[in-house]
């Protein structure tokens, strides 16, 4: 965009709009577009000041930030909305619901770090960095249905999906797996970058709106046909393989090495092992996200030969993870989020006929 970014900050607390509104007015990148103590007036002021982004926390009187986003799914589905979380059970569900409901992004809420500067600089950090991922862009178009792919997967050998996504991951991914099959031949790993708890949740939510199963991975678990495993927030996932032959078995790994591209989970630690595994066998999908993770992993698995399937542009809520593969070269495909299920199908069928 060739102007700032205009923010409007809703939340009750007079403190904490305070040092929101301080943050953003510093940065010359963005600019306060307004305030708003409660839902009500957040409403009032989207349709006076049209802002691009909203910052929304979700525990309001009168209207909270779940209302708040009922009602601008309806109007003002363009404007993107980061939710303060509390870092709670009850506040994961609450998130989970809100980005649902359309919140593209979320920020942990409550840390309290002993003074106002460092305060302000803890939102400065998790904060300003979300914002300015944020442009104005088409909304995703809606879902198709899914395919048949039953004849197609009778004869398919064994493979695997990996994704990896990041922010408007779970949307996105409330999109993919519902359009699978239940008696899909192939496991499905998954880094989604999520805080610890928060990966549990989601991984109950999906698992109760889709065919297959979801389940938050845990170490050991063997990878079977027809089940999506999620990497736990703080962890790395990894495969390893188990016994040599035809007929070795494959199992999750969990670890706590140091992060990388800032990430733990992380998707470059997930393809690399996927990639050692199942080499060519292997399909990777990277989906909507905030950055460059994923890109060295798609490497590898593009040297080994394994499909790469990018989500597009138009479909994501932030168009960096999937932009830096597409830009490198390294997808086979490049489809809106509505097609990738699809392209799984052809990809796995394609495997009958090597």
């Amino acid at each position: 965009m060739n102007r700032p970014l205009r923010v409007l900050v809703v939340d009750d607390s007079v403190v904490f709009r305070r040092v929101v509104s301080d943050v953003i007015s510093a940065d010359p990148e963005l600019q306060l577009a307004g305030t708003a103590p409660n839902g009500n007036i957040a409403l009032q002021k989207v349709a006076q000041l049209n802002p691009d982004v909203i910052t929304l926390d979700l525990e309001m009187p009168e209207l909270d930030g779940i209302g708040v986003l009922r009602r601008l799914k309806a109007t003002h589905p363009q404007i993107r909305v980061i939710v303060f979380s509390v870092h709670s059970e009850r506040g994961a569900e609450q998130t989970l619901e809100a980005m649902a409901l359309g919140a593209a992004d979320f920020v942990p809420k409550g840390v309290d770090l002993g003074s106002q500067a460092a305060n302000a600089a803890y939102i400065k950090e998790q904060l300003v960095s979300k914002i300015k991922q944020f442009v104005v862009s088409t909304p995703s178009p809606r879902p198709v249905a899914a395919p048949n792919w039953r004849d197609s997967f009778k004869r398919v050998p064994k493979q695997i999906v990996a994704i990896g996504v990041s922010t408007g991951g779970p949307n996105a991914l409330a999109v993919l797996l519902p359009m699978l099959p239940k008696d899909l031949p192939v496991p499905i790993v998954i880094v989604q970058h999520m805080p610890p708890m928060f990966t549990r949740l989601l991984a109950e939510r999906l698992d109760a709106s889709s065919e297959i199963s979801v389940v938050e991975a845990e170490a050991g678990m063997q990878l079977t046909p027809g089940t999506a495993y999620i990497a736990p927030g703080n962890y790395h996932l990894t495969v390893k393989r188990n016994g040599t032959g035809a007929g070795p078995q494959v199992f999750t790994a969990l670890d706590q090495r140091p992060p990388e591209n800032s990430c733990r989970p992380a998707v470059d630690v997930l393809f690399r092992s996927v990639a050692e595994v199942y080499g060519q066998s292997a399909i990777g999908a990277i989906l909507t996200g905030m950055g460059r993770d994923g890109l060295l992993g798609v490497q590898e698995l593009r040297r080994h030969k394994a499909r790469i399937i990018a989500q597009d542009k138009e479909s994501s809520v932030v168009w960096g993870m999937p932009g830096v593969v597409v830009e490198a070269g390294l997808a086979d495909v490049v489809v809106p989020i509505q097609n990738v299920a699809a392209e799984v199908e052809r990809c796995l069928s394609s495997a009958i006929a090597r």
